[in-house]
């Protein structure tokens, strides 16, 4: 056990050392709370080796024998063996490289710290380590002092060699394509490089005056940075992974190619689907090894940008992929190769296949029933006509004879067939709205009153009321409330005149009045066929469009009215 009584000058002394050791322990202690990040558990190792060499340093330091000053400088040697080995795990880790045989390198690095641990342990023996060890006054706390052997200058070359590897490692990573990575790194890097600084120093004994040993400053200004960059760059918490282990992972086959058409990469899916290994492909001519593959990567070396699908059978199954070829740059904005992603659209066509096939009998289902419902509508509105020529004896077959006229007319007029169907609702129910109209009006033979015509004129209007409501007769209610309507305004419900009586209603306008006027009705002859049509031309632009009677005048000289 030692003994110390130490003086407040020396206490100051020690404060700076004692300050470094405390923010290698915040370090620590920050780190181990985000162990699941890539590469800090190796981290973790670097600066609790740190943190290990600073208190073996102080403690070294104030100890006031040779005996127990050899023994805190073995300390140190250790912790600094954790470091050289924590260094390069850490690089591999964090920067995600893929290295064969892991664990055989591993243990590989382990046998010249191993043997240079057996040397420090038998050195009161052999010697090999501290030559001539002494201690020397210094200002505060004597030092110790020693040769440096060859076989620690041999060690040191070693530790070097191996952290510069991991640093170099680390430099690599540098060519990233997001500034916020590339900083994290550049800021782990020097906080690498100061502390490896120090040591450099004190092996070449450029000592500043009255110190000891540099190492603890410099590491706590590489952690002064590290900690910076914990908080400014979040380290250890947004981290660079699994760009390398995604693109092995990608169930898509993916190969990238030069702009000599070399296969530069190709992930794990990819080589399945070859046959083929990694050293089979990398490097070689994609022409030749895909010259018998089914997806048509070889047609798409000359593009730089493409999208195609392929089909090909494997076991009497269809596979479906489609390909989609992008360009490669560096950071010269020049274009480096092209990467080609063969996605399984398999599902997605067996997917396609069926809902079409849905698709076509759902429409079938929907046609059929579309044809039931208008032939149920179509029954109704007929049935609806025959109960009003059944109560109106007189106008029996008069609903029927001006529908199918009206037809004519509008498919003359090239009326799409979609609108000829409402056409022909409109006209089956004209007359609905007589369902409202007394019995002892409606079957009346002499004429009417004035109060009489005017309950007979509200039929229009009757129809609107009762047929607005079904969405199914919105274009069919055209005729039951306009067709009474003339080209002058002078006719009845709203008085509106010439194109904004709707067409439905101006064709079947002539068709009623050609029909009523040809039939026998009790109070009213037939008309002879000239006056009837003299009637039609003496109406032209006062009851009817001018146009529709021209058009029906020349049906009538054709013979199909």
């Amino acid at each position: 056990m030692f003994h110390f009584a130490m003086n407040i000058s020396e206490i100051y002394y020690l404060a700076p050392y004692l300050g470094s050791l405390g923010l290698s322990l915040g370090v620590f202690v920050f780190a181990l709370s985000k162990r699941g990040a890539p590469g800090t558990v190796s981290y973790l190792w670097y600066v609790g080796g740190q943190t290990l060499w600073i208190f073996g340093f102080i403690m070294g330091m104030i100890s006031p024998t040779l005996e127990s000053k050899i023994f805190w400088e073995d300390f140190q040697y250790i912790a600094m063996i954790l470091i050289v080995i924590a260094v390069p795990v850490f690089a591999i880790k964090y920067a995600d490289y893929k290295i064969r045989y892991p664990q055989l390198l591993f243990l590989l690095s382990l046998i010249v710290p191993t043997i240079f641990i057996a040397l420090l342990a038998t050195n009161s023996l052999n010697h090999l380590i501290y030559s001539n060890p002494h201690l020397q006054p210094t200002y505060f706390f004597q030092k110790l002092d020693y040769t440096n052997t060859p076989f620690v200058l041999a060690y040191a070359a070693y530790s070097y060699l191996i952290l510069f590897l991991g640093i170099t490692l680390l430099l690599r990573r540098l060519i990233h394509p997001y500034e916020l990575y590339r900083s994290q790194t550049a800021i782990i890097i020097i906080g690498f490089l100061i502390p490896i600084t120090g040591t450099i120093l004190t092996l070449l004994n450029v000592l500043p005056a009255n110190q000891p040993d540099p190492t603890a400053f410099t590491t706590a200004i590489g952690n002064v940075i590290i900690a910076w960059g914990l908080y400014r760059f979040r380290i250890f918490e947004i981290t660079p992974i699994g760009r390398d282990k995604v693109f092995d992972a990608m169930a898509e086959p993916v190969v990238i190619l030069d702009n000599k058409n070399l296969i530069v990469d190709a992930n794990i899916s990819m080589l399945e689907l070859l046959g083929k290994k990694s050293g089979e492909v990398i490097g070689e001519s994609a022409k030749e090894i895909f010259a018998d593959f089914p997806i048509p990567i070889k047609q798409y070396m000359q593009v730089s940008y493409a999208r195609a699908e392929a089909t090909f059978v494997v076991g009497n199954i269809n596979v479906y992929y489609e390909l989609t070829v992008w360009p490669l740059y560096n950071e010269r904005k020049e274009m480096t190769g092209r990467i080609y992603i063969s996605h399984d659209i398999t599902v997605q066509k067996e997917l396609e296949r069926e809902l079409r096939k849905l698709n076509s009998e759902l429409e079938d289902r929907v046609r059929a029933r579309t044809w039931e419902l208008a032939e149920a509508y179509d029954t109704t509105l007929e049935g609806w006509a025959r109960a009003l020529e059944l109560r109106d004896k007189e106008t029996e077959g008069h609903s029927r004879r001006v529908t199918a006229i009206t037809l004519k007319v509008a498919r003359s007029m090239k009326i799409s067939e979609e609108d000829i169907e409402h056409i022909r609702r409109g006209a089956i129910l004209h007359d609905i709205g007589k369902m409202s109209v007394p019995d002892e009006i409606l079957h009346k033979p002499d004429k009417l009153t004035d109060q009489e015509r005017e309950i007979v004129k509200e039929h229009p209007y009757t129809a609107y009321k009762l047929l607005s409501p079904i969405p199914f007769l919105k274009k069919a209610l055209e005729i039951p409330y306009s067709h009474h309507e003339k080209w002058d305004g002078t006719g009845y419900p709203q008085g509106i005149k010439g194109n904004d009586i709707p067409l439905a209603a101006r064709i079947f306008a002539v068709a009623d009045v050609w029909d009523a006027i040809g039939s026998n009705r009790p109070y009213n002859k037939a008309w002879p066929r000239e006056k009837m049509i003299s009637h039609l031309v003496e109406q032209s632009g006062k009851h009817f469009d001018p146009i529709i009677v021209n058009i029906f005048l020349g049906l009538i000289e054709k013979g199909e009215i």
